[in-house]
């Protein structure tokens, strides 16, 4: 008589090894979510920004660069004391007689909310779908204006929560998208319009 094994089935052994994979994978996926949910945090006034999880960038380094890459006047921007510029690029935007770039440059403002301020000779129904990225090919619909640095901004909805201030002036739109509360949104505004139109190094 043959007794019966007690080594787990082929079968029942790649079950095991299944389980332990598929635990694993998910352990991964939760580190990620732990992860980026640590670098924000709720705020009444729209989400904000664990500063100290995000890199820091020369803006006015990167606008001059920038100045001597694009055919339109770039501004300087100093920002406000207490922010912290993240990320500057000069991106593509628009398609076919469209097609151009815009300058663009994140911050964290003092209060730990992020704003991005762009400035591109696209039109503006390009630029309002395409500075707050949302989904879509149509523009959406004006809410509203708002008057600083001595200009009308027309109001536009943003990403969930999010408002997009554009205004013209001369050749260059300049955009502010961002979770900022209105009155940081000023202040970028007067900062960006009061910045000096920098080199081309075009001659």
């Amino acid at each position: 008589m043959t007794e019966p094994s007690t080594k787990p089935s082929g079968r029942a052994g790649q079950g095991l090894r299944d389980m332990v994979l598929s635990l694993a994978a998910l352990l991964v996926v939760i580190g990620v979510i732990v992860g980026f949910m640590r670098g924000c945090s709720f705020s009444p006034g729209g989400p904000s920004v664990d500063e100290g999880s995000l890199p820091s960038v020369d803006a006015a380094a990167e606008l001059r660069s920038a100045a001597t890459r694009v055919d339109f006047p770039v501004r300087a921007v100093a920002l406000p004391q207490g922010w912290r510029a993240n990320a500057a690029t000069v991106s593509p935007v628009g398609t076919g007689s469209t097609a151009t770039v815009a300058v663009r440059v994140g911050m964290i403002t003092n209060a730990g909310h992020y704003l991005r301020l762009s400035q591109s000779n696209a039109p503006i129904p390009v630029l309002v779908v395409s500075e707050p990225g949302l989904d879509s090919d149509a523009p959406p619909n004006e809410t509203g204006t708002q008057q600083a640095a001595g200009l009308t901004w027309t109001v536009y909805p943003g990403q969930p929560g999010e408002q997009t201030w554009i205004a013209k002036q001369g050749k260059v739109v300049f955009v502010i998208s961002g979770a900022g509360t209105a009155a940081e949104k000023r202040t970028i505004a007067a900062a960006a319009l009061s910045g000096a139109v920098l080199p081309t190094g075009r001659g």
